[in-house]
């Protein structure tokens, strides 16, 4: 297939102008890719960022940087993929053609299970924020049978990839008590929902005004951060402590929140909306042997698990809204006010 689509590309780091609704040729399948039309797309932080510039680098905090330094433009957005493959690329599987698939965004390190993200698609490589985008073969997850929407399978693979890489990594089990930061945004949402599902007590941070939505997502408490004492919250709703952390947010409640964890407990990281820069005393570390973990994303094991719990469709994403492609900055907008719980999708 030749011709042209309409896409939303990234054509600098800046405001809005720089991200264009155009057409671009439909890309090709190579040797071990396939091609797939897509169904739905949803928006990330991460897309925000990107067009911001606003990851900074190692010495440079304000520099402008995409999450991994260098951004190639132009590039088409969007990391969250679910479609249909209709294009197979040389010495492909043909039974790939007409399933559809849920889309694993990283770009990895190395083969095997347990590699590292090094790159995104729709950041380092292009990606669904339009009529078609090509990935690798083994890459693409068949979740035909699934009985989530195409809009709820592209809730997926950013977010919830990312709360299932916090959980594995934290090594959260049935049983614990977890207390998850940012309860209601993408990530937050999707770690109460995740955290739930394997049987953890969780205790959920959120805004009064979202407390209920993110108490039906599955958690077992929810604490007001508009209360303004974090900390005090947290004693009230886990009086024994908490054997895990899975912090979206950061700033300060990191240092005031620390000293509730039990000992050997574990506290997992994967964002900075709070604050980037903190103070810690690290004596609430070593003499409690707490670990403080950085996760980035999820492994192929991870997104692996993510795919199974898609074909079952065991937990159900919140749509929070749909937008037309060309309405790509209307659905930045909507996502900047952060008014809303769940994912805003974009359907090309």
């Amino acid at each position: 297939m030749t011709g042209t689509m309409t896409a939303a590309v990234l054509t600098g780091f800046g405001g809005p102008e720089v991200l264009q609704v155009r057409t671009v040729p439909v890309p090709q399948p190579g040797p071990g890719e396939v091609r797939i039309r897509v169904s739905a797309a949803a928006v990330n932080n991460t897309d925000v960022w990107t067009r911001q510039g606003a990851y900074g680098l190692p010495g440079q905090p304000e520099a402008l940087a995409g999450w991994r330094g260098t951004v190639r433009f132009p590039r088409i957005q969007g990391g969250d993929i679910a479609g249909t493959v209709d294009a197979v690329g040389a010495g492909g599987d043909p039974g790939l053609e007409g399933r559809r698939v849920l889309v694993d965004p990283a770009l990895y390190d190395r083969s095997g299970p347990d590699a590292n993200p090094v790159g995104l698609l729709g950041s380092e490589a292009d990606g669904g924020f339009a009529g078609y985008v090509v990935a690798a073969a083994d890459r693409v997850h068949d979740v035909t049978g699934s009985p989530l929407s195409d809009e709820q399978l592209a809730c997926l693979p950013v977010s919830y990839g990312t709360a299932m890489g916090m959980l594995e990594r934290a090594r959260i089990t049935s049983g614990e008590t977890v207390l998850v930061t940012g309860a209601s945004g993408g990530v937050g949402l999707a770690l109460v929902q995740l955290a739930a599902a394997r049987g953890a007590r969780v205790v959920a941070s959120t805004s009064r005004a979202k407390s209920e939505l993110v108490r039906r997502a599955g958690a077992d408490e929810v604490i007001h951060r508009d209360d303004g004492d974090l900390a005090a919250s947290v004693a009230r709703a886990a009086p024994d402590g908490l054997d895990a952390v899975a912090d979206v947010v950061g700033g300060d409640a990191v240092g005031s929140v620390l000293p509730a964890l039990r000992d050997g407990g574990r506290w997992v990281i994967a964002g900075a909306l709070g604050g980037a820069v903190i103070g810690l005393d690290l004596r609430r570390l070593y003499l409690h042997n707490i670990a403080l973990i950085g996760s980035s994303m999820h492994t192929p094991a991870h997104f692996d698990r993510l795919a199974g719990i898609a074909r079952t469709g065991s937990v159900q994403p919140r749509v929070a809204a749909c937008h037309a492609l060309t309405g790509i900055h209307a659905a930045q907008r909507e996502f900047a006010r952060g008014e809303h719980t769940g994912k805003i999708v974009v359907l090309p």
